[in-house]
């Protein structure tokens, strides 16, 4: 199931600055918005996220307890049933109900949650091929809703 990882994430006490940091490795800035930043390692395989906050939210931030692993998109479909076989449990993301793997349009990826035995945020995450016409959807979808909306747009 899993392939590699995907994502790690810094925190940091100016997005701005470390941005143009960043850019000066040679890095590509892949999406951002007022407090977080996602440049690709390996584009569509790897990136690493920049999370803006206060010294206390620096120090303490929960993207210093979270890790992503590569998946395919045929995996994260059945991540929940893989999951389940291992006896792990899968959690909301957020202020989401449902456990459910989701696709995040606007960012060109789609994930499952969990947590390791020391409450860790873990992630399994995939890259997810968004054509122009879909890039706007920020919204999260199920894998029905978006798998009909990408068939409803090529129609």
């Amino acid at each position: 199931m899993i392939k590699g990882l995907y994502e790690a994430h810094l925190p940091v006490s100016n997005l701005q600055n470390s941005i143009e940091f960043y850019r000066k490795l040679g890095l590509d800035l892949a999406w951002c918005d007022e407090n977080t930043a996602f440049f690709w390692i390996e584009e569509g395989k790897s990136w690493f996220g920049l999370w803006e906050g206060n010294e206390y939210e620096t120090r303490y931030h929960p993207s210093l307890r979270h890790i992503a692993f590569r998946v395919s998109y045929e995996d994260l479909k059945e991540s929940l049933k893989w999951l389940d076989s291992i006896q792990v449990e899968a959690v909301p993301f957020g202020n989401r109900k449902s456990i459910e793997p989701f696709i995040r349009p606007h960012q060109g990826n789609a994930s499952v949650y969990f947590k390791d035995p020391d409450g860790n945020s873990l992630e399994l995450i995939c890259y997810v091929e968004v054509s122009n016409e879909l890039k706007h959807i920020t919204d999260k979808l199920s894998f029905v809703d978006w798998e009909e909306r990408v068939n409803n747009t090529f129609k």
